[in-house]
């Protein structure tokens, strides 16, 4: 019996890659809690393989799940080359997705920004996904961030920006009232995704970004801070397998106690704050057990 692609695609995700792929999508959801009974979820897709892996794995979820939920398949099109609309298109169509495409001429707009083009260009990107998805009357949107991502994010923000910062789970608009974004493949490795891909022989879009291309034929040696995140995570796992797990537990098992400082808003807390009191505190507690 010969299958239909689509069906072919989905049912490697549950059967061939049921440990690395479907058993951690969905223990991510469970764990953090990303889905509810009543969602309506806009599953974000930007052409690449993280996206459209996302939402094959959301459909399957959507008809086999013990709670209702609906889901929109959202493309923004923020100034494609014709050819790369086209091959997210053909490949929707191949996975049977039906998507909804909305335009927003965003690469126009930053053209020609010279400070921090991507910077502007994905905060422009992210207030479009959120404002079309609750259009569509979505209270959640979907992205395809992955458990690399997350780790590299973690180390970017170590050894670039002098702070413990992770990509979280979800989170909570600031802008859009009752609206939160959720990212269900937190716990997908892409080389996990990568073997997906090709085992099927799928071909997404790598880069679609015009600045990327432009940057890349420029200077080939120039990495990306995140190339020399997954290139030193390369170098570690080389000396300890489990690298990647461990930073990742790590952030969820903060000791508090051995923390020098940290802020929650606009709070910040210093161990000094409190250092003489707790030295105070364990002084009279010893005495009273002495008595």
């Amino acid at each position: 019996m010969i299958l239909e692609k689509h069906i072919e695609v989905e049912r490697s995700i549950i059967k061939k890659y049921r440990k690395e792929i479907w058993k951690r999508f969905i223990a991510g959801i469970n764990e953090y809690k990303m889905i509810m009974p009543g969602d309506r979820i806009a599953v974000c897709i930007s052409g690449g393989k993280d996206s459209m892996l996302l939402a094959k794995c959301i459909q399957h979820l959507q008809r086999h799940s013990d709670f209702p939920f609906e889901a929109e398949y959202m493309v923004l099109d923020p100034g494609y080359a014709p050819q790369n609309r086209q091959k997210i298109i053909d490949n929707a169509a191949l996975l049977d997705i039906p998507i909804r495409i909305f335009d927003a001429r965003i690469f126009d707009y930053v053209v020609d920004v010279n400070d921090s083009p991507c910077y502007l260009c994905a905060r422009m990107r992210r207030g479009h996904l959120y404002k079309n998805a609750q259009e569509l009357g979505c209270n959640k949107i979907a992205l395809g961030h992955h458990f690399d991502d997350v780790i590299e994010t973690t180390l970017m923000s170590m050894l670039y920006s002098a702070e413990i910062k992770t990509m979280m789970p979800k989170l909570h608009s600031t802008n859009f009232s009752g609206m939160e974004l959720i990212r269900p493949l937190y716990m997908v490795r892409e080389a996990d995704i990568k073997a997906w891909v090709r085992y099927n022989g799928l071909e997404f879009l790598q880069c679609a970004c015009r600045f990327t291309e432009a940057c890349e034929k420029e200077d080939n040696e120039t990495l990306s801070k995140r190339k020399e995140m997954k290139e030193l995570i390369a170098r570690f796992r080389r000396t300890n397998s489990n690298i990647e797990m461990n930073i990742f537990r790590s952030v969820h098992n903060v000791n508090l106690e051995t923390v020098i400082g940290y802020r929650k808003g606009s709070i910040k807390y210093n161990f000094l704050d409190d250092y003489d009191k707790a030295a105070a505190f364990s002084a009279d507690a010893s005495t009273n057990m002495l008595k």
